[in-house]
Formats: C-alpha cells, sequence, structure tokens
C-alpha cells in the first residue's frame, strides 16, 4: 500500500489561494444545468464531488464543457435524462441534492455510488416517496437506488437533525413544480448556514424560497431559474486546514475568502479566536500567526465539517476541550468521531470518545507515528497538519483521499514549507 512520510516539526509560512467552496459549486452547477440557456460557473475548483456532479447533471440532460478553473452549463430547464445511471461516486451533496430533481421526469434511474456513500442514510427520502406513492428499490437501504415517479408540490415534513441536504435537495426541484409547497423542519435545524446558502445561490439564479425562522421554508410553484455568469468564493471548511497550520507552527495566509460570507464554517476564526488564535481578516482574506491556544468547548452542530481540525487544535491546547452536538459526524465518509479519536491518540493526543461527543485533554506536543485516512479527506487533512506539532514524522495511509475536495492540498502544504514523502 502507498503511504506518504511528513517530515515532523516544519515551521509553514506564505500564502495559499484558498480553493473555491464545495458546497456552494454543487449548488451553482445544479441551479445552471436547472436553467433555460447558458451558464459559466467560474472559480470552481474540480474535486471528485464536484464532477460526480457535474456527471449526473449531464446524465439528467445539462450540456457540461469542463475546463481548468470554469464549467460552462447549457441547461434545459427541465430533466431530460440522457442516460439511466447517476454515478454519484463517493459524494453525498450529489446523491442528496439530486435525488429530487430525477423526481421532476417520470423516468426509471438509478442512483449508484461507492465507498461510505452506498451506506449512508435517505430515509427523509424514502418518506416522501411512500407519502407521494413513487416507485422506489435500494439494496437493503443500501445503494443502488433505482426510482421512478413524478415529485408533487405540497407539505413536506423533514428531521431538523439527520442532515440540511434533504431539505437543500427539495428547494432546488420544488420551485419547478405546478403548484406551492412548504418544507416542514421538525425539531431543531442543525447546519443551518448550508440552507443559508441554498437560498443563496437559488437567489443568485432567480428562485426565490421564504425562511420562516428555520421552521418552516415556503416555496412558490412555477418558478424558472435564470442563466448566469457566476463566480466562486473561496472555501472556509478548505482554509480551515491552512490557518489551523499558522497558529500551530509558523504563519499562513489565506486569500480568496469573501469577508462576509454566509458559510457556515467561516466560524473556525471566531472559535480560534476563543482558543487564543490570533487571526487577521483583510478583504483580501486572513492570516493566522502562531499563537498559544487554550481550552473551550465547541458545539458543533451548526460546523460539523470543521471536528477534525478543531480537534488536532485542542489535541495541543492548554487544557480541556469538549466537542459536543456531534453525532451526525458519525454517517459522514466515515465515522469521524471514532476516527479522530483513533488517529490522533495514535499520534499521542488524549481523546475520550463519547456518543456524540469528543473530551480532548490537550498535551505540549504530539509524538507522532502512523496513521490511517480512513478514506475521509478531512481525515487526511488534519493528520497532516497535526504533523507540525509532532516529535517524529506522519506516515499517513490512504493519503490521497484529498482528491474528493482538496485536490492540491499537499502541493499547497509544500509551497508553505511541509516536507513530504511519498513511497
Amino acid at each position: 500500500m502507498n503511504y506518504m512520510e511528513i517530515k515532523n516539526n516544519c515551521k509553514l509560512a506564505g500564502k495559499v489561494n484558498t480553493p473555491s467552496s464545495k458546497s456552494i459549486g454543487h449548488r451553482a452547477l445544479i441551479c445552471a444545468a436547472l436553467a433555460e440557456g447558458k451558464s459559466v460557473i467560474r472559480n470552481i475548483n474540480l474535486s471528485k464531488d464536484i464532477k460526480a456532479t457535474a456527471g449526473v447533471l449531464e446524465a439528467l440532460g445539462a450540456t457540461i464543457d469542463i475546463g481548468e478553473k470554469e464549467i460552462h452549463v447549457k441547461g434545459t430547464n427541465k430533466v431530460k435524462y440522457s442516460a439511466s445511471e447517476l454515478f454519484c461516486n463517493e459524494s453525498g451533496s450529489t446523491l442528496r441534492f439530486l435525488i429530487p430533481v430525477a423526481l421532476l421526469q417520470e423516468e426509471t434511474v438509478t442512483f449508484t455510488g461507492r465507498g461510505k456513500l452506498v451506506e449512508r442514510p435517505l430515509t427523509p427520502f424514502y418518506n416522501i416517496m411512500k407519502e407521494q406513492g413513487i416507485y422506489y428499490k435500494n439494496n437493503n437501504g443500501m445503494l443502488p437506488l433505482e426510482v421512478k415517479g413524478l415529485l408533487k408540490p405540497g407539505d413536506f415534513h423533514i428531521e431538523g437533525n439527520v442532515s440540511s441536504q434533504f431539505i437543500s435537495g427539495l428547494m432546488f426541484a420544488l420551485p419547478l413544480l405546478n403548484g406551492d409547497s412548504n418544507i416542514i423542519v421538525t425539531g431543531k435545524l442543525e447546519s443551518c448556514p448550508y440552507v443559508d446558502l441554498t437560498i443563496d445561490v437559488l437567489k443568485d439564479f432567480g428562485v426565490n424560497i421564504d425562511n420562516y425562522n428555520y421552521e418552516k421554508f415556503s416555496i412558490r410553484g412555477g418558478q424558472k431559474y435564470s442563466a448566469k455568469d457566476y463566480i466562486v468564493e473561496g472555501d472556509y471548511s478548505q482554509a480551515a486546514f491552512f490557518l489551523a497550520a499558522g497558529l500551530l507552527k509558523g504563519q499562513v495566509q489565506c486569500t480568496n475568502l469573501k469577508k462576509d460570507s454566509l458559510q457556515g464554517d467561516k466560524e473556525f476564526i471566531n472559535i480560534a479566536r476563543r482558543m487564543g488564535g490570533n487571526i487577521i481578516e483583510d478583504d483580501q482574506g486572513a492570516k493566522a500567526i502562531e499563537s498559544k491556544l487554550r481550552s473551550t468547548n465547541i458545539d458543533a452542530s451548526q460546523v460539523p465539517d470543521l471536528v477534525p481540525i478543531l480537534a488536532v487544535l485542542a489535541s495541543v491546547s492548554q487544557g480541556q476541550t469538549i466537542i459536543y452536538n456531534a453525532s451526525r459526524l458519525r454517517i459522514k465518509e466515515c465515522d469521524r468521531l471514532h476516527a479522530v479519536t483513533t488517529e490522533l491518540n495514535a499520534l499521542g493526543a488524549n481523546v475520550i470518545e463519547k456518543e456524540d461527543s469528543l473530551i480532548i485533554n490537550g498535551v505540549e506536543r504530539l509524538k507522532g507515528g502512523k496513521v490511517k485516512s480512513w478514506n475521509d479527506h478531512r481525515i487526511a487533512m488534519s493528520m497532516t497538519i497535526a504533523s507540525l506539532v509532532c516529535e517524529n514524522p506522519v506516515i499517513i495511509e490512504d493519503y490521497m483521499a484529498i482528491e474528493k475536495s482538496y485536490p492540491n492540498f499537499y502541493e499547497d502544504f509544500k509551497s508553505l514549507g511541509g516536507k513530504i514523502t511519498v513511497h
């Protein structure tokens, strides 16, 4: 098996052009594919997940031309199937966003995927299909998923603590139906910022949704998407890794970040500051300067993707950090609570895993050693950053998991002074 050895105790310094937001990229591509006419999505990072969404949209009838940093999309204003198999690779966003879109026309299609995506839950959609008499067939609750039937307007009840992706998926499809709909959230909605992103991108493409305090979303039917030239902003969830690197060992500036962004993962900056981190923001982005960190308590319900890298910071912070409301991390690309605990402890951290939380007792330094990525991009990147505060090198198995979201991560790491060797 190939593995990567990362030299310990490197000091990083310099500037990173933050890749575009994967979350916004998915949304803009889908809106462009549902619009009539030609759109250009600029500054889009061609990760595996984005390529998966582009591939499924092509199968649903859009014409997509992928360039180096932009994607040209010719939409159809409706779904016209050109293929019956919709391969989502390992992208949960692709699968959950596009199931409702596929139900805009009554043809049989099959959603397939690989890795952990095959078993990620789709219960809210199954409940809707049962209520509306839409045919579906799966493999004992797992992919492949075959569906046939037309989505109808109405009231859609969705639990707020499973995944906001189900709500966003409905938001793409419901405006195109011939009647009005409501999405009614049962319980408290987690990951609200991701729903905000969906509503914001929809508005940019001419579709409006009314938000009633995240308890109900009203969607007028008969709307149309408008084609446009769209620029995707930088991704705070990716910037978090290099901002963390600057706080731990050096000084790193991340550019291409929108200061008034709606991205929920912008909260990384506030959390890091609570931990004593010195982060300076300007109109170009943010700069992180090496800091002495202290513990804090972190509510993960709105920022689940930040947990792996925040756990790295907490592992060498003074005192005890508790990351709570984190049970949904067990149904990501891997069981991230267990993966973070296992791999950070393998490096010499003191992490205690609970059902929906992590208790992290900070140590002065980590020891280093061999870890696995769990085929999870955020675990691979987090362990790479952890090497900066290790006494010995870090060896990562399955290190190319980063291609899912940030294909150039290791190149950026090296450009700042990181030293890696591939075996």
